[in-house]
């Protein structure tokens, strides 16, 4: 898992220089009132790592975890990301990504077969989705930053949970 956490840590260190030049009133703007600005994106992001670090965690301490969905539009916009800090979120979403770098690093071997479903969905591996979890990462970050190359990855295969 040490090749999951640094993926995940090498894309942090990666985007975040070009996260950081995006003006506060750039990543509040919404192309349509039915896409999320970027500051959303990022909050949504934030939101995945809050969600998946329960994952993890719960996964490993059993077997097998029965866990709920959630409905990501609403925590966006209960949460009010598109007026808060971009800076701010900034920070928020770098810490709380090293966290769970360091958590994938240092995972016991002996669980990474436990098993979650979501929502009834999937038998899928703590190892799963501890290595999915960096590739939807990407896939957000490339709706942030399109033109960033080195974001693109073979999404085939790949589930996000």
């Amino acid at each position: 898992m040490q090749q999951t956490a640094n993926h995940l840590r090498k894309t942090i260190r990666q985007v975040l220089p070009f996260l950081k030049n995006i003006t506060d009133e750039t990543a509040s703007q919404k192309l349509s009132p039915d896409k999320w600005s970027k500051k959303e994106i990022i909050g949504h992001l934030i939101d995945s790592a809050c969600n998946n670090q329960q994952k993890f965690v719960r996964i490993m301490a059993q077997p097998h975890l029965d866990f709920v969905g959630y409905d990501q539009d609403f925590w966006v916009n209960a949460q009010h990301y598109n007026t808060d800090s971009w800076t701010n979120l900034l920070k928020l979403w770098e810490f709380y990504n090293l966290h769970l770098a360091h958590v994938i690093e240092n995972v016991n071997p002996k669980v990474l077969q436990n098993t979650i479903t979501i929502n009834g969905v999937g038998l899928f591996s703590l190892e799963f989705i501890m290595k999915d979890y960096a590739e939807h990462l990407k896939h957000h970050l490339m709706q942030v930053l399109p033109d960033a190359n080195f974001l693109k990855s073979n999404f085939e295969n790949v589930y996000f949970v």
